[in-house]
């Protein structure tokens, strides 16, 4: 018999609702997206992404307040998310990986404040970060918030 993994998300307010609903989803994208263009850990993520990220850092915002329990902006838009099968427009490896969750950790510490459930929901974008991964690169990367190098088949991620 497999236990249940506990969980810090309680059922009586949505995650979304707890870190500051639209304004926080907001805020975070934002950050995250002028991170990208301004740490030179992210050039890897970035030089995969187009000219304007402001397209970027609009989906995102659409899919995360639907990820975290609020209103599902980016499913009547575009229907299911698909991620992994809409990223293969792009490269993704360890490198870009690693940027990527860089930048949103980044923008998490700064929005989110520190707590169970802030934990949890950024252990969760990891293991989706590295998800996402389509390419295979010799080597791991290192995580841009314990300094360890990451495997190259590395499916958890790093946590800040």
């Amino acid at each position: 018999m497999t236990k249940a993994v506990p969980s810090v998300i309680e059922a009586d307010q949505t995650p979304y609702e707890k870190i500051g609903g639209e304004r926080a989803v907001r805020a975070i994208c934002k950050r995250l997206y002028q991170l990208m263009d301004q740490l030179p850990e992210a050039k890897a993520c970035r030089d995969v992404h187009p000219p304007s990220l402001r397209r970027a850092e609009e989906k995102l915002f659409e899919f995360m307040s639907g990820w975290l329990g609020g209103p599902q902006l980016y499913r009547r838009k575009y229907g299911h998310p698909r991620l992994r099968q809409r990223h293969f427009v792009a490269p993704i490896g360890n490198e870009e990986t690693s940027g990527w969750l860089g930048c949103f950790h980044q923008a998490w510490n700064e929005v989110v404040p520190a707590s169970p459930l802030a934990d949890e929901l950024a252990a969760r974008i990891d293991a989706l970060g590295w998800h996402m991964r389509n390419t295979t690169r010799k080597g791991g990367a290192q995580c841009p918030f314990t300094g360890q190098q990451t495997p190259s088949n590395n499916q958890a991620g790093c946590t800040r």
